[in-house]
Formats: C-alpha cells, structure tokens, sequence
C-alpha cells in the first residue's frame, strides 16, 4: 500500500501553521507557567531542601517539568486537533476523501507530536537560564522525548475522537493526566515516599517516563531504565490499538 506523501503534509502543515497562529496559547503561555515552576519549586523550595541523589532540587525537577509539559501539551494539541474537524463538520469532507485512517493518524499525531517536542526543547533551554544542568545521554532523552510526545499524542487523538463538547475535551487532561504526572515523581523521587506509598507509586505509568527521562539527564531512576522503556513502548502500542478499533468500528466517527 503506498502512502500519499501529499495528503500528509497537507493535513500536518495546516496543523503546524495552527501553532503559529496561536502562539501565546501554543508556545508562550506554557514557557512562561514553567518557567514560574522554575522560580517556586527551584528556588524557593528548592533552597530549603537539600540534594536528591547527589543532584540539586533545582536541578533534579528539570526533566519533570519538561515531562509535564510534554504530556499536557501533547493530549491538548492532539485532542482539539481531531476535535475541530468533528465539530465544524468537517470530519466527514476527510473520511470521504482520497486518504486513509493510517495517513490521518500520521497526519494529525505527527503535528501534535511535532510542536510538543519543539515546546519541550524550548522549555529545555528556557532551564538553562534558571539552573545549571547537563544531559549525560542526549540520544536517550530524545528517544523518551520523541516516544512519549507520540504516545500522548496517540491518547489526545483517542480523546478528541471520544469527546462530544469542549467540557469533555478537558476532562480527562485535567483530571486525569495532570494529577498523575505530580504524583509520577515530577517534583520528588518516589524513594522519597514509605514503602506502602512506593509501590502505590508504580502503580502510575507516568512514574516510568518520569524516571526514565530524568535517567538520560543524570543517570538517576527510581526504576531501571530498560523497564521505563519497556512500559513506554507498552503504552505507545495500547494506544495504537485503541486508534486502529476506532477507525476498524468507526466508533463516534460514523453517523
């Protein structure tokens, strides 16, 4: 089966000329929330606690924060992406056009993925102005970058197709997303917590991307590294599963 290169990069740069569109809300906005991250969590809080690992707190939150902009941003940018069509109409002008569900997928996941790990590399280098830091493995923490921005993009799109109002659209981002990546070792190191709450802890998958990412900056997990990329890779196949029922049943995309 060939692959039309055109309708692709037709849908993914009408996306990505989105982004430049809304810039203070794509780019901007979230730069500067992390940046406040930065200022509260690094310096005020940070100077009242002492290292973690060997690594100062300022330090040590680095790849969390990047983490949780990485995930919010990519459920965000993926669910309104699909969103929109479906509540113009115009889902039904893609589905009846020359382009299959793989392309779509392609299209809309690589555009979401795309400004996420752009917004995590700002945020990366928007850090250095804070805390001196450096990345011991920078081909693992693009690896993470890169498989966790097109997870997350995967489930944004399954939630933009799922969603029937802008209220549910946010649900599960709010509820559910961001809760978890606070509780997944953002701000702390989950041997940090009692031993009941540790093996809570790994209950929640973010604390594998957690770990994992801050791993390729300094060579500290709090679970092994082949396990973070194991359960990411898990994660990314759930939710290409979830996309190929969707498109194979037609669920909430066929009247």
């Amino acid at each position: 089966m060939s692959i039309n290169i055109h309708a692709i990069r037709a849908i993914y740069r009408f996306e990505m000329a989105r982004t430049w569109r809304t810039l203070m809300q794509s780019v901007i906005s979230p730069v500067i929330s992390t940046s406040l991250y930065f200022v509260v969590f690094g310096a005020a809080i940070g100077s009242r606690i002492p290292e973690v690992g060997g690594i100062s707190y300022g330090a040590f939150i680095v790849p969390g924060l990047i983490m949780l902009s990485l995930l919010t941003q990519s459920v965000s940018n993926a669910s309104f992406g699909i969103y929109f069509p479906k509540f113009s109409g115009t889902i039904y002008e893609l589905l009846s056009a020359p382009i299959s569900y793989l392309e779509i997928v392609i299209s809309y996941v690589g555009a979401a993925a795309s400004k996420s790990i752009l917004l995590g590399l700002i945020i990366l280098a928007t850090a250095r102005l804070f805390v001196p830091f450096e990345v011991a493995h920078p081909v693992w923490m693009l690896l993470f970058l890169v498989l966790t921005a097109v997870t997350f993009s995967l489930i944004g799109f399954i939630i933009g197709i799922w969603a029937d109002s802008f209220e549910k659209l946010q649900v599960v981002p709010l509820l559910v997303i961001t809760p978890l990546t606070f509780l997944g070792g953002s701000f702390y190191s989950i041997d940090m917590l009692p031993p009941f709450w540790q093996t809570v802890a790994l209950f929640n998958p973010v604390v594998y991307l957690v770990s994992g990412f801050r791993w390729s900056f300094y060579g500290l997990a709090d679970v092994g590294v082949g396990l973070s990329l194991a359960m990411t890779m898990a994660f990314l196949v759930a939710a290409l599963a979830v996309v190929a029922w969707i498109f194979k049943t037609g669920y909430k995309l066929k009247v």
